[in-house]
Parts: structure tokens; C-alpha cells; sequence
């Protein structure tokens, strides 16, 4: 009985776990349906398949049950990236960076991709290629091989570095365009070996065979060395019978090559350099300061931690309501160094807010919309090829506005590569009444009266509407507009010359020959339109292209070149009309940047041998005869006169030859050009020299070297804000050099003159010396003190050494800009490279970081957008630390203030949306749209870009400043609302104010008084920032007001409308706390712009007070005073011009009348 009653007892207690024990199934009643029925048909049914051989693992162990191994974790070695990251992206915020990166990583994708696409493209182009048997057939460039022989059509680009072996030609010579190698678009001329002659069919191949052995590959342009085995001579080989990669077959029908060197052994792709990952100055300097916050962020977590350790020693024990004694290891009396340790990651994620993870975010957005600002500006917009300026990356916005150095290409970037026909001398007799752009500039800004070199806005390209402009009392400066409309390459006008008026003037026959040195003295080809059938000419130079455009309108065209003559038809010079007249090419001596003059040698119609030379007047006038310096003095002055007005300038002669003497020296001339060895080229040197002496001056021209639309203004502003500009255009022994340098470093140094300008000019083959390690700094240090450099005849790889020598070197943002393949390099190695999409293909702007449609845009993005953008990116980062300071400092007041608990007085809602939302948009306003002065303003006042390159707005006395501003303000409002709150009532009951009370007020005061200094720092408020600014404040009192009606807020439940804001108290709080956070910046700010005003606070307040349009006089003075004063450049030239007028008034007295057309 006492048996049965104990487990009745034990029922009993057992059934008091179940509230509804009434409610459990009773076992044994009729109609149980459960595994425990008695039902056995149920077993072997669904759900009841289980079966367990007992004591037989041969018949369990194909059942394939699990095994008794347990586990509880969430992730194994496989699952726990996968899984771990999906849980981390079911987070809203981490998808958000994770989108953010994706599309910070997108423009780099794709520029990679777009790059792929045109590798694809010229590895796909095909070649005509020898396959044996004298047959050819196409094949890929990409499946070339060394040794291959390919035969090259007229205009296509050569697949690999070749071997000329023969042309169309019989003579073995071809043209070759190399603009995308040394941006050049004149002819060069390669010849192949008179050996190689004969394979000028591709049947001649069926049996070739030859041995090439030659240098290795190396990224020198200019030079090749090597010899060619072939019947058992060996020949000599030199650049001129090497046609490179990726230049073009021009003006010949075909040619047939040999591959030497293949994909990275071309010249050109060793001469390509790496794309190089860019990041601007403040960025780098953002991180820097990343690092000492940091640093900060762990100093005073350590403090916190040591602080919770010693309260956990010492008051722990006596804090008896916490019951110590049952304290885990987390605050264990016994551990104190174990819960500091423990403590410090609390601390520091708590105190995290002090590192402003979401600048990143914030700074990427405001790039974006700055780059889509730059690529929408209207004023830097093309029409004439419809294209906008391009931000082709958005990483380098600022570092626009702190360019220091601008390297430039020049042909097809600066120039529209044309040359203009202006002026000519003829027997000491200038001819051309047209006026330079350096000329009509001048007279234009005399006319004005400008003192101060402020060059007027007007363009000097448009047209004028005056027919004449009064430079002083009296003299006049006569511009003619009823001009015919204009030739390209001709703008000479002159009645005495045109419609065949030449024949009546004195000299006429020295006339005559001026035309056909023009006519005759040269290597074009031309090319007929079968349409219209103008004439075209493909000439080696723009020069060359220029006199035959001036020798056709003066009557004398050229038409047709053949193998041996050249034919000329001319008007005028006989009673019949036009007459073709046909002369034999004897010799043809050619120019190059040693000789400095070109020589040609024909016979005329009569059999007279004629020498004519074109050269630059120093070699001409050391030539000539005796009885041929008859013109000398005149030409002299003239060509002064044409150098002064910004044109270049060739000198004419000519020489008649005794058939007995051109005999002897053709016979020299010809064993020295057949001749093989490292000097035959002295020996053709020596030989010419022979012939080119006793020549006689006929005159001299003059071209205008024609810059693009802009350009020169633009240089001449660039110069006038301090940007040293270094040209770097199109090329010893190493002892001279060490030598010249130490000379020329020594004249700039005693020189005395203060408006003295040095120009630095040095070609590629003396660059590669200075650009070795022994060498380079001296000629960095003088390269700085002249005031500008140009580099000629460069390799596209010596371009990129010398912008990486100069941005190692100065240690400040250097920007390159170029319109060519040869530019790429350069481009790429810059701080910023900018390409211009212009006649040269896009490999520039493909490689570029911006790309722009004409050199004079780069005025306004630099000047304008590069200060904006620095100027903003500045402020924008300084603000964020200044906010974040504010804000993360006092939850480490406040956590100092409870014992270094851990606990934060702010709610998790408060802290999460802080950087997000209450203080994002303000922020990002201030970095899109603050100007602190209009666009107009930045171009008119130059010294305002220099802010950029001093950095003045990220220097470390302004970021310091911020910091100090937020570590005052963190104090005052933490410890003004402390007071204020502490032993207060605040509620009509008499109740004080609680933590959530308190931390509420807190960030109250902490929205208020952020956006209040962003207010303060902004300059240009549009309604977008108005919006931003109080829609900030105003979301917050709508967040806690919405956040107090729920549930989730706990403590903060209904805490404005029932707390917080019927207390008057908290409201005077918020203006107190908000007032003394920024009257401290308010003092800052007045006592700057009254006693030390930067430059934009002098204009801010002229424009505000309108003083620009009251008092014209001090506003010029201003826009005077804020240009620097530039020795070079086109001002320069202007003030020359000036000078020289100047000195023609005072000697000719007032009666003086100058002629121009424009």
C-alpha cells in the first residue's frame, strides 16, 4: 500500500509540469491512432519503415542509418564562406557597401574591357603573308612569326617590326607615317637595300631564303643595328630600312617585309608602359588621418578598459546589489586583467563611430556627380565633333584643382598641324600684308589701352567688324575683311605677287626661282582627285605642304612625280598660257634635324643643272658665294621681323652647276651612298658639303605654324596661375652634356635680369643620358628654373621618364595631356593624364583619366572644375571628421562618466542613423554643389587656383583646426546638457531626467549643432542644400517622434511628446548647447575675413556689395593684381610686338598706317 500510494504521489507531482495536463492523451483508449496503438498493421507502412537488425551488423550496415556523431554548429570547413556571407548580405547595410564597391570596381572593369576589345581587334586584323611557293595568303597578326616575309598594302598599318626588302617603287623606297609613334604626321622615307631589289614580285619568293642578325629588342626608336646574309654578302642594316609596328604605309602600293621582332618585342610595345593605379593626394592624406584616428580610437578604448578593470578590483566587491560573488569570468573581482581584456572589444566597437566608415561611401557618391557635371558642361563642349569633356574616372576630381606641372604634347595637340603660307622676302623685298596672331593680338590689346596685359575675352580667331583699329591718335591699324575665302595652307595676300603681277615687278627673274625652289625642292607625292580633280599633297612635313599650296597659287603646280622627274605647270612665264615643263631629278639630298637644310639637284628643260637648297637661315647664309649675299642684309631683318611676329622661317638659294664639276662629285656621291659601314653616313655628309657651297640667296618664308582655336590663351592663363608648363613636342657624348648642363644651370644663376625667361630644349638622343641615375637630378634642377622645357624627337617611353622624373622629382601633381598612341605613356604616368580625341585615334583618351575635344578646355577644367572639386573634397572630409569627432567622443564621456561600463547613453536607432541618414545628405550637398566663388570668377582671377597647389583647405593646421573644433564641441555638449539635466526636473511631477532623457537631448543638440556648421561653412546655397540642411533636423524630430510610438523603443516610448517636449527646458537646452558649439567657428570666420582674408573672402564681399559694377577701376585692379606675371608664352610674344610697334610710332611720327587682313 505504501508502495502504490508513493506513485500515485509521484503522478501527482509529475502532472503538476502540464497546466493542461486535462488536455494529454489518455494511453489505452479506443480510437488511439498513434505509434503507441496497439494497430501492428501500421509497421512497415508510411512512417514506419525503420527496421533494426539487432545484433547483426552485415544486414544493418546496407540500411545505411547516420551514425551516432553529433554536432551543433552552424558551418563546416565547406559552408562557411558561402553561408557566412549570406548571412552578412542579409544585412541591408552590408549589401549597400557591397554595391558601393561593385560599382566603384565598374569603370576599371570596363575600361579593362574596352581595352580587351581593341587588343582583340588589331590581333584579328589580317596581313597577306608568304606561305610557300611564291604564294601568299592572309593570315591573323596575332599568328605572325619571326621570319615570316608579308606583303603590306597602301595604307595599312604594319603588323610587326619588318625588314624592307623591296616596294612598288623601283628604287626600293617607300613612305612611312608614324603619327602613333612619335606623333608625328609628316612622311619618312625608308628605303630598302639595292640587294633586295629584284623581289619585287611574290613569285621572286618561292626560293628566298636570307639570315638577319640583328640588336635585341629594346625600346630605341631612332635606332637599329644589325647585318643581313643573303647570296653570300652580308649587308649592313640601319633604321632606314626598318618599318616599325603600328605605323602606316602611305603614298606607295604595296611593300614586302620580313618580321624581325614580334608583339612585346616591337619597338613600339617596348616603348608601352603599365597602367598605373592612381589615387589623389587627399585621398592618400584621408588615410593618414584614418590611421591617427584609429590610433585615437584604440588609445581610449585602452583607457576604458583599464578603467573598467580597476572598478572591477576595487568597487566591484563593495557594489553588494550586484552580487558579486556570483560575477562571471566577464567581471570577476579575482580577473580584473581578464575583464579589461574582455572589455577593450567592447570598447571598441562602441567607440567605432569615431572612424567614419560611411565617408567612403559619401566621398565616392559626391565623385560620381562630380564627374557627371564635368561631362555635362556646355562650355567645354565641341561642335564642331559634337563631343563633351569626359571624366573617365571620378578618383581624381580634386587632384584637378592642385595640378602644378602640365606636360604637353604639341603636334595635334596645341597645333592644328597646318602650316599657313604668310610672308615671303624675295630679293630683299617682303611680300604679305596678312598680320600673325601675335601681331593682330597686339594691336588689338593697344587699341584697348590695356596696361595692366590683361589680353581682352575676345577671340583673336573671330572676325572683326571694323575695318580698321586706331592703335593711337592717328595711326590706324587697317583690317581687311573683303579677303576671298580662305585656302588651307595659304593665307598670303599681296597684289603684287598674285594673278601674275610678279612678272612686273624689278625682280622678276629671282622671283622665278623662288617659285620653283617652292615648286621643285621637295619630296611630295600628289595625289589627284578623280572627282573634282584638285591636287592633293602628302608631304613630309606640314612645311613642305604649306609652299606647294603658295607655288600653286602663285601659277606654279605641281602635278606628277615620277621615278626620275618631277613635272610643273606654270602660268605666266610665257606669252602661251600654261606650260608643263618637266625636270630630271639628279640628286636628292634630304633634310634631317642634323643637316637642318634639304638639296635638291635637277635639270631643266634646257639641260642646265640646278642646285636648289631650303634650310634654316644660319646653315643657308654660311654657304653662300660672295656674289650671293646680295639680298643678305634685307632678308636678315625681314626674317627678324617674321620671327618677332611668332612665324618660322626658311631661307631660299640656289646655285647653277658646271656639268664637269656635278660629274666628279656624283661619282663621290654614289661610292659613298653604296658604301657599307658604321660611317657611310659622315661620308654622305662630307660629300654633300662638297656640293652645298657658293649658293646664292634668293629670299626667305615665312608659315604660321597654325595653333589650335584657344590655345594660346589658354597657355598664357595656365602660366599667369603659376602651372610651369613643360612641352614635350616630337630629338653627344655624355661628358658635353654633363658639361652644358652645369653651364646652363650656371647663367640662370647670374643672371640679373628680372624679367629674363630661359628656355630648355633638348632632343631624345641627349635625353637618354640625362635620364640615367648620375645625371637626371641636374637636369631636373635646371629643367625648374626655366621657364619651360621642350623635349624633341622623344620616344614615347622617354616621354613617360620624363614625367616620371618630374613627378618624383618636384614631389607636386603633375597633369599630361596628348592626342596621340605615342602619348600613352606619358599619359599613364602622370598624376592625371588628359587625351584629346582628336585626328590621331583614341588611344589617348582610352588611356586617359579625362578626356576633353580641344587643348583650351583644359583651362576650364582645371581652373573651374579642379578648384571646385578640390575645394569641396576638402571641406567635405574635413566636415566628417569634425562630425564624427563631435559625435563619437561623447559616448566615451559618457561611458567614463558610468564607471566605464560599456553602456552607451544614445539608443542603437540614435547611433545607426547618425551617418546615414540625420547627417548624410547635408554632407553630400556640400560636396556636389559649394562654390565659393561662380565659374566666371575662377577664370578672371587666376591666384584663386593656386589654393589647390598650396593646399591650403587640407593642410594640417586646417585639418587639426576641424578636430579641435569637434573635441570642443563633443565637451560642450556633453558636459552643457550634463549640467543642465543632472539634478533638473523636468516633468510636471518633479521627475529629473533618465539616461534615455538625457542621451536624447544629447543628440538632439549634436543634429543641431553639425548641420548648423555645415550651414556656417557653406558659401552657395541653392534650395537643394536648404532642403538637405533643415530636412536633416526636421527628419529627426519626425524619426523620434514615429520611433517613440513604438513598441521596439523602450525606453525612448513616447519620450517627445511626453517628455522631452513639453519640458521648455530641453528647448532652451538645444539653443544653449547649438549656440555654444559655433559662435567659437562664427568668431574664427569674422576674425579672418576682417584682419587675414584669403582670396575668394576679398571677392566674396566685392561681388556682395557689388562693388565689381560700381567701381570698374579697383575691380581691374584686382583681376591685375591676382595674375602672375609670365615671361613666356603668348602675352610674351604680345608685349614684344607692342614694344616693337611702339618703337615704329615714336621713329615714323603719327602718319603711320598698318595693314593686316584677318
Amino acid at each position: 500500500m505504501a508502495r502504490s500510494g508513493r506513485r500515485r504521489r509521484d503522478r501527482m507531482r509529475w502532472s503538476n509540469l502540464y497546466t493542461f495536463s486535462c488536455f494529454r492523451a489518455q494511453h489505452g483508449h479506443a480510437g488511439d491512432a498513434g505509434p503507441s496503438s496497439d494497430g501492428a498493421g501500421a509497421v512497415g507502412g508510411p512512417g514506419f519503415s525503420r527496421v533494426v537488425y539487432c545484433n547483426n551488423a552485415a544486414l544493418q550496415k546496407p540500411l545505411k542509418y547516420v551514425t551516432n556523431y553529433i554536432t551543433t554548429t552552424k558551418y563546416n570547413i565547406i559552408t562557411f564562406f558561402p553561408k557566412a556571407i549570406f548571412e552578412q548580405f542579409r544585412r541591408v547595410a552590408n549589401l549597400y557597401f557591397l554595391l558601393t564597391a561593385i560599382l566603384s570596381l565598374t569603370p576599371e572593369g570596363l575600361e579593362d574591357w574596352r581595352r580587351f576589345i581593341q587588343d582583340m581587334k588589331v590581333n584579328n586584323r589580317k596581313v597577306s603573308v608568304h606561305k610557300g611557293d611564291g604564294e601568299f595568303d592572309y593570315r591573323h597578326w596575332e599568328d605572325l612569326c619571326v621570319g615570316d616575309v608579308v606583303r603590306v598594302e597602301k595604307d595599312q598599318f604594319f603588323p610587326a617590326d619588318l625588314l624592307l626588302l623591296s616596294s612598288s617603287y623601283e628604287d626600293g623606297i617607300c613612305y612611312v607615317e608614324t603619327m602613333n609613334l612619335d606623333g608625328e604626321t609628316n612622311l619618312k622615307v625608308k628605303r630598302s637595300l639595292e640587294a633586295t631589289l629584284p623581289l619585287e614580285e611574290d613569285e621572286s619568293f618561292k626560293d628566298f631564303q636570307a639570315v638577319i642578325r640583328c640588336e635585341d629588342p629594346n625600346p630605341s626608336l631612332y635606332t637599329f643595328t644589325g647585318n643581313f646574309e643573303y647570296e653570300r654578302q652580308v649587308y649592313a642594316l640601319d633604321p632606314s630600312q626598318i618599318l616599325l609596328r603600328d605605323s602606316k604605309l602611305r603614298n606607295t602600293a604595296f611593300i614586302y617585309g620580313v618580321v624581325i621582332f614580334t608583339g612585346h618585342d616591337s619597338k613600339v610595345m617596348q616603348n608601352s608602359t603599365e597602367s598605373p593605379s592612381k589615387r589623389s593626394r587627399i585621398e592618400k592624406k584621408m588615410d593618414l588621418i584614418i590611421y591617427i584616428l584609429f590610433t585615437v580610437l584604440v588609445l581610449i578604448s585602452i583607457i576604458s578598459s583599464v578603467g573598467f578593470a580597476v572598478r572591477i578590483k576595487f568597487d566591484l566587491p563593495n557594489w553588494w546589489y550586484l552580487q558579486p560573488q556570483k560575477s562571471n569570468k566577464l567581471d570577476d573581482p579575482s580577473r580584473p586583467a581578464l575583464s579589461g581584456i574582455f572589455h577593450l572589444i567592447t570598447a571598441l566597437i562602441l567607440y567605432g563611430y569615431l572612424i567614419p566608415i560611411s565617408l567612403y561611401v559619401s566621398i565616392e557618391l559626391v565623385k560620381v556627380l562630380q564627374a557627371h557635371f564635368i561631362n555635362q558642361d556646355i562650355h567645354m563642349f565641341d561642335e564642331e565633333t559634337g563631343n563633351t569633356a569626359q571624366a573617365r574616372t571620378s578618383n581624381l576630381n580634386e587632384e584637378l584643382g592642385q595640378v602644378h606641372t602640365i606636360l604637353s604634347d604639341k603636334t595635334g595637340t596645341l597645333t592644328c598641324n597646318q602650316m599657313d603660307f604668310l610672308k615671303c622676302s624675295i630679293a630683299g623685298v617682303s611680300y604679305g600684308v596678312g598680320s600673325s596672331e601675335v601681331e593682330l593680338a597686339a594691336a588689338k590689346q593697344m587699341a584697348s589701352g590695356a596696361d595692366d596685359h590683361d589680353i581682352p575675352l575676345q577671340d583673336i580667331w573671330e572676325e572683326n567688324n571694323e575695318d580698321e583699329i586706331e592703335l593711337v591718335e592717328g595711326v590706324t591699324f587697317s583690317v581687311g575683311n573683303n579677303r576671298k575665302p580662305s585656302i588651307k595652307g595659304f593665307s598670303f595676300q599681296d597684289d603684287r605677287l598674285m594673278q601674275g603681277n610678279w612678272t612686273k615687278e624689278p625682280n622678276s627673274s629671282t622671283i622665278l626661282l623662288f617659285f620653283r625652289i617652292l615648286a621643285l625642292c621637295h619630296t611630295a607625292i600628289p595625289e589627284i582627285n578623280e572627282a573634282t580633280g584638285s591636287i592633293a599633297y602628302e608631304a613630309e612635313s606640314p612645311d613642305e605642304g604649306a609652299f606647294l599650296v603658295a607655288a600653286k597659287e602663285f601659277g606654279f603646280e605641281f602635278f606628277k612625280r615620277t621615278q626620275s622627274s618631277v613635272f610643273v605647270r606654270e602660268k605666266h612665264t610665257s606669252s602661251e598660257g600654261t606650260i608643263e615643263r618637266e625636270f630630271k631629278i639628279l640628286n636628292l639630298l634630304e633634310f634631317n634635324s642634323k643637316r637642318k637644310r634639304m638639296t635638291v639637284i635637277l635639270q631643266d628643260e634646257d639641260g642646265q643643272i640646278l642646285l636648289f637648297c631650303k634650310g634654316a637661315d644660319s646653315i643657308i647664309f654660311d654657304r653662300l658665294a660672295k656674289n650671293g649675299r646680295m639680298y643678305e642684309v634685307d632678308t636678315t631683318r625681314h626674317l627678324n621681323e617674321y620671327g618677332e611676329a611668332g612665324l618660322r622661317t626658311l631661307a631660299l638659294s640656289y646655285r647653277v652647276l658646271d656639268e664637269s664639276e656635278y660629274s666628279s662629285w656624283n661619282a663621290e656621291f654614289l661610292k659613298a651612298k653604296i658604301s657599307i659601314g658604321p660611317d657611310r653616313e659622315l661620308q654622305l655628309e662630307r660629300v654633300s658639303e662638297l656640293i652645298e657651297r657658293e649658293l646664292i640667296l634668293v629670299g626667305a618664308t615665312a608659315v604660321e605654324d597654325k595653333l589650335q582655336k584657344g590655345v594660346p590663351q589658354c597657355i598664357d592663363r595656365l602660366r599667369k596661375q603659376a602651372l610651369l608648363s613643360s612641352l614635350t613636342t616630337e630629338q653627344v657624348a655624355k661628358e658635353s652634356l654633363l658639361s652644358q648642363i652645369a653651364n646652363g644651370s650656371q647663367m640662370v644663376k647670374l643672371e640679373k635680369d628680372p624679367d629674363a625667361a630661359f628656355a630648355l630644349v633638348i632632343d631624345g638622343k641627349a635625353l637618354a643620358f640625362v635620364l640615367e641615375d648620375d645625371m637626371k637630378h641636374m637636369f631636373l634642377n635646371l629643367a625648374i628654373e626655366c621657364a619651360s622645357v621642350i623635349c624633341c624627337r622623344v620616344s614615347p617611353k622617354q616621354k613617360a621618364l620624363v614625367t616620371r622624373l618630374v613627378k618624383e622629382g618636384i614631389g607636386q601633381t603633375t597633369l599630361a595631356v596628348g592626342d596621340g598612341a605615342n602619348d600613352v605613356g606619358m599619359i599613364q604616368e602622370a598624376d592625371i593624364g588628359v587625351g584629346i580625341s582628336g585626328v590621331e585615334g583614341m588611344q589617348a583618351v582610352m588611356a586617359s583619366d579625362f578626356s576633353i575635344s580641344q587643348f583650351r578646355f583644359l583651362e576650364r577644367l582645371l581652373v573651374v572644375h579642379g578648384h571646385w572639386c578640390y575645394k569641396r573634397i576638402a571641406q567635405m572630409i574635413c566636415y566628417f571628421f569634425y562630425k564624427n569627432i563631435c559625435f563619437g567622443l561623447t559616448i566615451f564621456y559618457f561611458e567614463a562618466f558610468a564607471g566605464f561600463s560599456g553602456q552607451s547613453v544614445y539608443d542603437d536607432w540614435f547611433m545607426l542613423l547618425f551617418n546615414v541618414v540625420l547627417t548624410s545628405l547635408p554632407v553630400i550637398s556640400l560636396g556636389v554643389f559649394e562654390q565659393d566663388v561662380s565659374s566666371e570668377i575662377c577664370l578672371q582671377f587666376p591666384a584663386l587656383y593656386q589654393q589647390g597647389p598650396k593646399n591650403l583647405f587640407f593642410d594640417w593646421y586646417r585639418i587639426l583646426g576641424w578636430m579641435g573644433n569637434g573635441l570642443y564641441s563633443s565637451l560642450a555638449i556633453f558636459f552643457l546638457n550634463l549640467c543642465i539635466f543632472y539634478d533638473q526636473a523636468i516633468r510636471d511631477g518633479g521627475q529629473t531626467a533618465d539616461m534615455a532623457a538625457v542621451g536624447t537631448a544629447m543628440f538632439t543638440c549634436i543634429i543641431w549643432a553639425v548641420n548648423m556648421q555645415i550651414a556656417l561653412t557653406m558659401s552657395h546655397f541653392t534650395w537643394i542644400q536648404h532642403l538637405f540642411v533643415w530636412g536633416s533636423i526636421t527628419t529627426w524630430y519626425l524619426f523620434i517622434l514615429a520611433y517613440g510610438m513604438t513598441l521596439r523603443s523602450r525606453d525612448n516610448y513616447q519620450i517627445l511628446l511626453e517628455v522631452l517636449g513639453p519640458a521648455p527646458i530641453y528647448w532652451a537646452a538645444t539653443l544653449l548647447v547649438t549656440a555654444a558649439c559655433n559662435i567659437p567657428y562664427l568668431i574664427h570666420i569674422s576674425y579672418q575675413r576682417s584682419c587675414k582674408p584669403l582670396d575668394h573672402h576679398v571677392i566674396q564681399e566685392i561681388k556682395y556689395l557689388k562693388k565689381d559694377v560700381e567701381d570698374q577701376t579697383m575691380w581691374k585692379r584686382e583681376r591685375s593684381k591676382a595674375r602672375q606675371k609670365t615671361k613666356i608664352g603668348f602675352t610674351a610674344r604680345v608685349d614684344a610686338k607692342i614694344k616693337q610697334i611702339k618703337g615704329k610710332l615714336h621713329k615714323k611720327g603719327p602718319s603711320l598706317t598698318i595693314h593686316t587682313v584677318s
